[in-house]
């Protein structure tokens, strides 16, 4: 099995309490400026991956299509998680270049 080494930082966001998910929190974080990179799992539905990517636009946020509900909740040690966004810069670059 491959060591999916963005997985593995989105789950070190989370232990540094750098990471929100769940829709709600998520609209929070971008609204507020607090979040650099968003993360809507592939397989979320077509008005969330709308929503969220008009919302990422209006507000400069960076966003980005990745990984399953699944995949993302068990990197974050939760159930499934159509979206993540992380909350500090470094992560979120670090993350991003793992994605590439």
């Amino acid at each position: 099995m491959a060591v999916d080494k963005a997985l593995n930082m989105i789950s070190m966001s989370m232990k540094a309490g750098k990471l929100v998910s769940g829709e709600f929190a998520c609209e929070q974080a971008i609204k507020d400026g607090s979040g650099f990179l968003c993360i809507i799992a592939t397989d979320a539905s077509a008005n969330t991956k709308k929503s969220f990517s008009n919302s990422c636009e209006f507000y400069n946020v960076k966003y980005v299509e990745y990984g399953t509900k699944e995949s993302l909740g068990h990197a974050i040690g939760k159930e499934y998680r159509a979206s993540i966004v992380v909350c500090d810069e470094n992560l979120s670059l670090s993350i991003q270049d793992k994605i590439q």
